[in-house]
């Protein structure tokens, strides 16, 4: 009877979990390429340069034209740049780590994902509230990991 019930729920499932994907939304569909940490260094550099609107502790601030490919860049121990985003506005997020395994984490909301070098992912992302949101890194980096911390502003 056991045996029965084991394998009856694991049907169910396995049978739930694309369910789960299409239509519950709960994994992000994404792009990925295969790219070098020079490469995305570039373009990351090149997206602050055509759209920086000023600095945070340091730290470039972009604010895109609504509706563009915008870039976010993990290194030890940071996210670059600071991203000023338009609130109902969808954008595709490009994310890459040019080091190390990092993971971002967006609080207050419940998003997580894995940056992982050599690969390029691009999230479609549309902000539904305005204010401040903090981009941790959930996967511990190095010695300056609790250090770790981006922001995105919507308006």
């Amino acid at each position: 009877m056991w045996f029965s019930i084991a394998i009856v729920w694991a049907l169910v499932m396995f049978i739930m979990m694309p369910l789960w994907h299409v239509y519950g939304k709960q994994n992000p569909s994404t792009e990925t390429y295969k790219v070098t940490p020079a490469d995305f260094q570039k373009d990351v550099d090149a997206f602050i340069a055509k759209y920086k609107v000023g600095e945070e502790k340091g730290v470039p601030v972009v604010a895109p034209p609504p509706g563009s490919d915008i870039y976010l860049l993990a290194k030890q121990w940071s996210w670059s740049p600071v991203l000023k985003l338009k609130k109902g506005v969808t954008y595709r997020l490009h994310l890459s780590s040019i080091d190390v395994l990092h993971g971002f984490s967006l609080y207050p909301l419940s998003i997580n994902f894995m940056v992982i070098p050599d690969y390029e992912y691009v999230l479609t992302i549309t902000p539904t509230q305005a204010g401040e949101y903090y981009v941790v890194c959930n996967e511990y980096c190095g010695l300056g990991h609790q250090q770790m911390v981006g922001k995105i502003i919507v308006e």
